[in-house]
């Protein structure tokens, strides 16, 4: 029998591993939320999500944002004005094309981010610590594996250049809309 192919009574097992991640991601939205919540700007995760994607991309177009994020440009224009509001984003007029805006993270904005982020690391950790070693190698596989078939790229670690917080899979080139 093929590796993908499903034996019989398996599909209790799909169902059993669904529901486990499904609990899994409960959990891992909470930890967000809560990391979320202690940032005194009350950044919305939509907001957040795209401070992220700012904050590895640099100075992005509107358009480009809004396709990154997969929204609508009315749905991203309306998520910068807030986040402009907040202190925590800015426009810019792109130096290569004046008829064209930039958006960007102001400091506080990248300080949001860095902030949230390691919340976020922090209690993860925090959960992580409570596992065996087995239980641990046995999660790292398991997780690898899953975002493997879901086509995730591995997320950054702290020490790489350029953190990918949440790991969401946007364009990875750090290419600048000039």
């Amino acid at each position: 029998m093929s590796e993908r192919e499903t034996p019989a009574g398996a599909m209790d097992d799909v169902r059993t591993v669904s529901r486990a991640v499904l609990t899994a991601t409960r959990l891992l939205v909470a930890v967000s939320a809560r990391s979320l919540a202690a940032v005194e700007e009350g950044v919305t995760l939509p907001q957040f999500r795209m401070l992220v994607v700012l904050s590895t991309r640099g100075a992005t177009k509107l358009v480009t944002l809004a396709d990154l994020l997969q929204v609508a440009p009315s749905t991203a224009m309306r998520m910068v004005d807030r986040l402009i509001a907040a202190g925590l984003a800015d426009r810019q007029t792109n130096p290569a094309n004046r008829r064209e805006t930039l958006l960007q993270l102001t400091d506080e904005g990248r300080r949001t981010v860095e902030d949230v982020t390691a919340r976020r690391h922090a209690e993860i950790a925090a959960i992580v610590e409570r596992l065996t070693p087995t239980q641990r190698l046995a999660l790292i596989e398991a997780l690898a594996a899953f975002n493997e078939a879901g086509g995730e790229p591995p997320a950054m670690t702290l020490e790489d250049v350029e953190p990918y917080p949440l790991g969401w899979a946007v364009d990875l080139p750090v290419a600048r809309d000039a």
